[in-house]
């Protein structure tokens, strides 16, 4: 089956989860215009990136020379993709951009990574870039650069990793020497670069992390530098080919068709992006815009492992139904454990959904100089990117468990969702880094001020839901469990961490688990005081009953796990340190 946009889910978050003032997430743009972007966007991907998904997978990327070559039906895609703007949705209009907020912009990063993972790569990498650039470059790299990478004709990359660094960035090695034009020569290996070399755009604008002479060591020694696989000359058009090749792919589990590249630099001409020894600094603009978007691509992976799962259990006839209702057997969709994980499948879906949107008011906030906004952006987009990664796993396994047998069979598609998810708990930072960024960059070192003032927004959200029906009231109940467990494992790790750290940092995961897990509950709650009120006024009433019943199912059967990671990390690090010593 392909794949259809969940336009109205997507509309109604947008609508209806913005943080205050209310209008955050649209930017002042009419719904209408938003949503009949977002619908044709939807339809392009329907039409065309969903199927390279299969082709993709099967041929993958390869090497020739030190070209990367991809499927021939995807450079036919990307050629329509950026021909009709698709790229320019969420960057300036002054560089050719449509100027669409953060909301829409996550929206379309979903819909278009559901249709093809290793196709969505090459835009979200090149999103990333464009905002790096946005805030760090000059204003010539601006008019040099970002107008042609906004409209697709050209691509960006991070060059972060490197073989004896991985996530260790103080010990990246990568050289830029001097010149005496004021450009720099950069050389070095790295690795795991992202669509780092591929025939789809004119030239590709690598972001490279790099030492000049004579810098700090470790992290604060680093200097960020625009590398461009083709030198631009002061008019804009190609120069020669830059001193940087691509060395190998790697061979992957899933994504095959997204080039991961070995590059090497041999003096390749740079130019420094900022000051020196800023780069890091630098690149955490980008790392931020790239773990956000990593967390949508959960959410998108999960929402094709749905809707595959669902189709397949309304089509497979197997075993009568339990109840007797039937002497025949009837589609499984139609056996209680089928409905429990096509149920739990959805209902981590359009939490982890609803988080990201949300999230995404928050960053737009944040962008408009609002200093309260940029601290709860910043806590929740380590939840965005862990939490809806991790569950991507748990959904897209379920969609193989849903399918039996055939699931374990290639030709049905779903083990492909399945692998191709694996990355994403890895891609920009593991989980373990999220969350010890959670922990020790976003609760302790403000005390924990961020954190109580999330638990606040929660608790509010639970009294308004007490005032409403039961199924209003049901949702309250556990999302009030869940939050005082936050708040327990909270002023434990903030008395733990600076006496035990071992303790508290061995339950950095858990509590993370945890509050992503009630941030995507929190969300789902203002969902249903949103859709209660719709039902009132009688609009799309199937659709609002289904969004309330949804919610009600996710506080009964998903955010009670939240009691299971208050326990690891409150009780738990006793066995952990015992066990350890072991190793």
């Amino acid at each position: 089956m392909t794949y259809q946009a969940p336009i109205r889910d997507i509309m109604f978050n947008i609508e209806h989860l913005p943080p205050e003032p209310e209008g955050a997430s649209t930017g002042g743009i009419d719904l209408a215009d938003m949503e009949a972007a977002l619908d044709g966007l939807g339809r392009f991907c329907s039409d065309v990136i969903a199927p390279l998904s299969r082709v993709g997978d099967e041929a993958g990327a390869r090497l020739k020379g030190a070209e990367a070559v991809l499927p021939e039906p995807y450079s036919q895609a990307y050629e329509q993709f950026a021909e009709m703007g698709w790229q320019s949705l969420p960057h300036p209009e002054k560089f050719g951009g449509m100027g669409l907020p953060r909301a829409a912009a996550a929206a379309a990063t979903e819909i278009l990574n559901a249709s093809d993972l290793s196709f969505g790569l090459c835009p979200l990498l090149t999103d990333g870039a464009v905002e790096a650039l946005l805030l760090t470059g000059s204003d010539a790299q601006k008019q040099k650069y970002l107008e042609r990478m906004i409209s697709g004709q050209w691509s960006g990359t991070m060059n972060l990793t490197e073989p004896q660094a991985g996530s260790d960035l103080g010990r990246v090695r990568c050289k830029a020497e001097p010149t005496a034009d004021g450009t720099f020569a950069v050389s070095g290996t790295k690795i795991f670069i992202t669509y780092g070399e591929h025939g789809l755009t004119e030239n590709i604008i690598h972001l490279v992390l790099a030492r000049t002479p004579n810098a700090p060591a470790g992290p604060k020694g680093l200097s960020l530098f625009i590398v461009p696989k083709f030198l631009v000359e002061e008019d804009g058009t190609l120069g020669g080919r830059n001193a940087v090749t691509c060395v190998s792919l790697e061979h992957k589990l899933g994504v095959r068709a997204s080039p991961t590249a070995v590059l090497e630099y041999d003096g390749a001409t740079g130019f420094l992006v900022g000051e020196e020894n800023r780069g890091l600094e630098y690149m955490f603009v980008m790392m931020r815009a790239a773990r956000f978007a990593v967390g949508v691509q959960g959410v998108a992976v999960s929402e094709r492992a749905c809707q595959h799962a669902l189709q397949y259990a309304q089509d497979r006839v197997q075993s009568r139904p339990v109840d007797g209702s039937t002497k025949d057997a009837a589609p499984i969709i139609r056996h209680p454990d089928v409905q429990r994980m096509l149920l739990r499948m959805r209902a981590l879906t359009e939490g982890g959904r609803a988080l990201a949107i949300a999230t995404a008011g928050w960053l737009d906030m944040a962008k408009q100089g609002s200093s309260d906004a940029e601290e709860m952006a910043e806590f929740l987009v380590p939840l965005v990117k862990a939490f809806c990664t991790e569950r991507s796993l748990e959904v897209t396994s379920l969609g193989v468990q849903v399918h039996g047998g055939m699931g374990f069979i290639e030709e049905t598609g779903v083990a492909q969702f399945y692998r191709d998810a694996r990355i994403l708990p890895i891609y920009e930072g593991t989980t373990a880094i999220q969350a010890n960024d959670l922990l020790g960059r976003k609760v302790l070192r403000d005390g924990g001020a961020t954190a109580r003032r999330f638990a606040g927004l929660v608790q509010e959200t639970e009294q308004s839901l007490q005032g409403g029906n039961a199924q209003a009231q049901a949702v309250a109940k556990r999302l009030s469990e869940a939050r005082q467990m936050f708040e327990v494992s909270l002023a434990w790790l903030l008395e733990t961490a600076g006496k035990d750290p071992n303790a508290a940092y061995g339950g950095s995961v858990p509590f993370l688990m945890l509050t992503g897990n009630l941030a995507a509950a929190w969300q789902l709650g203002r969902s249903v005081l949103a859709a209660s009120t719709k039902l009132e006024q009688n609009e799309n009433t199937a659709f609002m009953a289904q969004k309330i019943a949804t919610a009600v199912f996710y506080a009964q059967h998903i955010l009670v796990e939240c009691g299971a990671e208050h326990l690891r990390i409150t009780e738990g690090s006793t066995s952990l340190g015992d066990a350890a010593v072991n190793f």
